[in-house]
Parts: C-alpha cells; sequence; structure tokens
C-alpha cells in the first residue's frame, strides 16, 4: 500500500538522482574552457609539439576544452595562475616553488618519473668536450649561459650548490646571461657565446642535448650530429624533484578531482600523449604533494638571502 510517507520517500529519491548528475556538472559552466600553461623548457614550437597531445587527452578527459599556453618565461606561468588565468601548470621546481612562497594557491598533483626510476633530476654544468675547461675553477672570468631567473637547473640549483661547494656563480664568471630556454643555453655553448652552460640532466641518456640532438638542433661545423660525448659535465648538483602539473586550489573539488585522475591515468590510458612529453623515455607519473617541494623552497630562501647580502 502506498502511503504518503512512502511517496514522499520515493519523490526525494527521485529528486537525488536528479540533482546529483547536475550537481556534479556546476563546475562546467563556471569553467567550459581550462588552460594549461607551461614553461618555456624548450623552443615554442618545440613546446606545443610536445604538449599538445596532452591538452587533447585532459579536454577528452575532463568533458572540457583544455587549451595550451606556451609562457613567454617562468613567471608568466606563476602570474597566470595568480590570475587564475591558468588552470593547469606544468612547472620546474623553483618556479612552482617561487609560486607558493608568494603566494599563489596551487597545490602539485603529480610529476614524471624517468627511465631510472627517479621522479628528480639533476642541475648540471655544461663545457665543450674539446674545450680547455675540466673543473669549475677553470671557469674564472668565462661565460656563463644561464636558463631563466626561476628555472631550477638553470639557474637556482647550480647557485646553490656552487655556492655550498665554495663557489660563487656571480664572482667566478666573467658574465652570466639568461638565455630563456634550456636549448637556448645549449645553444649558447655550441655557438662559443658562453664558455658554459647550466641545465638539466635526467640520467645517462636522457639531457637536454640528447633531445636537442634526437631533434636534430646540434651539428658539428662539418653538418654531422653532435653526440653527449662532445659535451662535458664539470658540476653536478644533488638529486633534485622533478617538477610538477599543478591545479589552481581554487577550483572546484570534482573538478580537481577530474584532474587528478585523468593525469594519474594518462601514461596507461593514453601511451601516445604520455610518451611524447618525454620522448618516450619517462616510465610513469608520480604523486606529489607540497611536501615534496620544501627542499627547493628553503634553498630559494638561501638564495635569496645570499642575493640581499651581495
Amino acid at each position: 500500500m502506498l502511503t504518503r510517507r512512502t511517496l514522499a520517500g520515493a519523490a526525494a529519491a527521485a529528486f537525488a538522482c536528479l540533482a546529483a548528475p547536475a550537481f556534479a556538472q556546476d563546475w562546467k559552466a563556471k569553467y567550459p574552457e581550462l588552460t594549461l600553461g607551461v614553461i618555456p623548457a624548450e623552443n615554442a614550437s618545440g613546446t606545443v609539439d610536445r604538449y599538445t597531445p596532452l591538452t587533447a587527452y585532459l579536454s577528452k578527459e575532463i568533458g572540457v576544452p583544455v587549451k595550451l599556453r606556451v609562457a613567454n618565461d617562468y613567471a608568466a606561468v606563476i602570474e597566470g595562475q595568480r590570475a587564475g588565468n591558468i588552470h593547469i601548470a606544468f612547472y620546474g621546481p623553483a618556479s612552482f616553488s617561487r609560486a607558493v612562497m608568494t603566494g599563489v594557491k596551487t597545490e602539485p598533483v603529480v610529476n614524471q618519473k624517468h627511465d631510472n626510476g627517479a621522479s628528480g633530476y639533476y642541475s648540471v654544468i655544461y663545457v665543450r668536450a674539446d674545450s680547455p675547461y675540466r673543473k669549475v675553477d677553470d671557469l674564472k672570468g668565462k661565460n656563463l649561459a644561464l636558463v631563466d631567473p626561476n628555472s631550477t637547473s638553470g639557474n637556482q640549483a647550480p647557485r646553490f650548490f656552487m655556492q655550498k661547494a665554495g663557489h660563487d656563480v656571480d664572482k667566478l664568471f666573467g658574465k652570466t646571461f639568461y638565455a630563456g630556454s634550456h636549448e637556448n643555453a645549449v645553444l649558447a655553448l655550441v655557438q662559443g657565446t658562453a664558455d658554459a652552460a647550466a641545465n638539466l640532466w635526467n640520467s645517462e641518456n636522457d639531457t637536454a642535448v640528447t633531445r636537442m640532438i634526437a631533434k636534430g638542433m646540434l651539428k658539428k661545423p662539418d653538418g654531422s650530429p653532435m653526440a653527449q660525448s662532445d659535451f662535458r659535465v664539470i658540476f653536478k648538483s644533488d638529486f633534485l624533484p622533478e617538477g610538477p602539473f599543478a591545479m589552481l586550489s581554487s577550483l572546484p573539488d570534482d573538478l580537481k578531482q577530474a584532474i587528478r585522475t585523468a593525469l594519474v591515468a594518462m601514461p596507461k590510458k593514453d601511451k601516445a600523449a604520455f610518451d611524447r612529453l618525454s620522448d618516450g623515455k619517462d616510465l610513469d607519473f608520480t604523486a606529489v604533494t607540497l611536501k615534496d617541494y620544501q627542499p627547493i623552497i628553503e634553498m630559494l630562501r638561501y638564495n635569496d638571502e645570499q642575493r640581499k647580502r651581495s
């Protein structure tokens, strides 16, 4: 027998069933499109080629278009998230830490696990293998190509770890300059604009140099391709956590969960797009939290203090 209470309960259940999916999609009205901002670790065309498959994957998985924005410099990603214009960002560890330190409400989601099983990398100082430079002291008075003020391997880490080893970058080198990207720093070294270049080093077979060689960007005067052996590493930092994909903390919880789920699933769900991020050199994504970047935050604080003293 149907009673008033039974009918009321059935009506409430039906309303809940109708309301739940509507509530879950509420965020799409406010966020009909999302923006993925990425730091210019390489030159613009290479960055677009690398990240476009990721935006296509995210668009499909999240359910709204995700457009790519390649920033002119590392700071532009920080400021884009501060303004709320970049919803998902790929940072280096130092630029992410700087964002957090300056009040940007962003949270890390995943970072990349390289082919050596490590979710991190190193900063190195390269010289040409045919140069006379074999140790850091040999570079006194010479020119150093850095990458960007907010680059980890291309500025913050070499300053920090060389200072700890007794070398003040600004006093050791006759000139330092920011090349704008990791590729430009290597090109400055190859072309003779710099005697040394700071850069990233993931593993023996995955470096800024090997990636540029694979793209046909590094050639000898006779036109033949250069090799990793044409470069010498004369300084290597301690281990650094890989930079994260991060999302705005202010996004709705169900949207944040959709982003997190999509990124975590990507290495298996769209292996081709995942492999494009690293030229097939990475194994997986690793979930990360703010705690993973605390050592980088401390490194930046140290560097900031040193700069104030100089």
